[in-house]
């Protein structure tokens, strides 16, 4: 409920920034006046409604999302420092990683040997590094952007391309739930851009599918992890068959 009252709030602060009154968002929604104010007050929007009064913003609904983070001042990334003291300490680092996989304390402690008390210290570590916002019962709200990004070959890319890495790929990839594919083509620079914007798109997707997720039984999830990779590239072993000038890709 918390993130819905951020979420009409932002809207409510946007109306008023662009001199929209709840007479504009009646026409919008062809409501009575009263109606709309129902809605504001008890905040029963569905998707449509919602939907429906961005169009009259001239904005998305994720762009509503990203004005309402922006508001509560989310973390897009760490500190040099800050990813070095998660990387220093395991513990540390576990329960950063499983909090932003959206486990609960309770199932953290439960599923691995860290005792309540250690498990307490390690929240309110991870509350002053603004990962979480620690409340009442050691429940967490996490305080991590949609868009947040690791430090580009910083500690934490560095921790898992050495200790993750490598592991995940041993594997044949052929079981239950499991997929592998690669491809390799010529791409002109617009197919490519519009492939990363693709991948950028499944990314999403596979977020919003784990909050959704959220309300199964612990039993009936089971950690998954994707990985997505497109970069301009040529295999080097064929380097030495390049002729002078030619191009690598």
């Amino acid at each position: 409920m918390a993130q819905t009252k951020s979420l009409i709030d932002t809207l409510k602060s946007e109306l008023k920034r662009q001199g929209k009154t709840y007479a504009d968002v009646a026409t919008a929604l062809s409501l009575s006046e009263a109606s709309v104010k129902r809605l504001f007050s008890e905040r029963t929007f569905n998707l449509n409604k919602l939907d429906r009064i961005c169009e009259c913003l001239g904005m998305e609904i994720s762009d509503l999302v990203r004005l309402m983070e922006q508001a509560t001042q989310l973390t897009t990334h760490l500190t040099l420092k800050q990813e070095q003291e998660l990387v220093s300490d395991i513990e540390l680092l576990l329960m950063a990683h499983f909090l932003m996989s959206r486990w609960t304390f309770s199932e953290i402690v439960e599923t691995y040997d860290i005792s309540e008390l250690k498990g307490i210290r390690l929240l309110a570590r991870l509350d002053r590094m603004k990962i979480i916002q620690l409340l009442p019962g050691n429940r967490v709200k996490l305080m991590i952007s949609k868009n947040f990004e690791w430090i580009n070959n910083g500690p934490i890319q560095r921790f898992y391309e050495e200790k993750v890495q490598s592991e995940f790929f041993d594997s044949s990839f052929n079981g239950p739930g499991e997929y592998r594919v690669f491809l390799s083509g010529m791409l002109t620079r617009n197919s490519n851009a519009e492939t990363i914007r693709r991948l950028k798109r499944v990314a999403n997707e596979f977020n919003e599918m784990s909050i959704d997720d959220e309300s199964f039984p612990m039993d009936e999830r089971f950690g998954t992890s994707v990985l997505m990779a497109m970069r301009p590239w040529g295999a080097e072993v064929f380097g030495s068959l390049r002729r002078g000038k030619a191009k690598k890709f």
